[in-house]
């Protein structure tokens, strides 16, 4: 029988998670940049477009039977200011005072999932734009 004590277990998921809090902690910059580049009503709607996931881009230009850069123009966001920043591995929420987007890491860098996001209760968010 072999015995394992349970102290190096913790000292790995300990270090695990720092390790996980500190590639957070760097990806946070990028991930908030984005996802405030992509509310900006007067940016360019080509780069924001750019800013959605290849999935979401899809579904978002089907969903409105237009191209992303005419339909982007009248999507609803809420904007304001950056409240907070979650990023948990290669997904990441960012919540402004009048919105909330998803994002998810991508061989691009960061990309948008869904936006213009609102909560409900217990279900999942009510969102404008989202992907498969």
């Amino acid at each position: 029988m072999v015995h394992v004590r349970p102290w190096p277990a913790a000292a790995v998921l300990a270090a695990g998670a720092v390790l996980l809090t500190g590639c957070s902690s760097a990806s946070q910059p990028e991930v908030e940049q984005v996802a405030s580049a992509f509310e900006d009503p007067s940016g360019d709607p080509g780069e924001r477009c750019d800013l959605l996931a290849p999935a979401t881009w899809a579904a978002f230009e089907q969903d409105e039977s237009a191209p992303c850069t005419d339909a982007i123009e009248d999507l609803p966001l809420g904007g304001g200011g950056v409240e907070s920043v979650q990023i948990w591995g290669g997904d990441a929420q960012v919540t402004f005072s009048g919105d909330t987007v998803f994002l998810t890491e991508t061989s691009a860098g960061w990309r948008i999932t869904a936006a213009a996001c609102a909560p409900r209760a217990e279900a999942p968010y009510d969102c404008e734009v989202d992907g498969p």
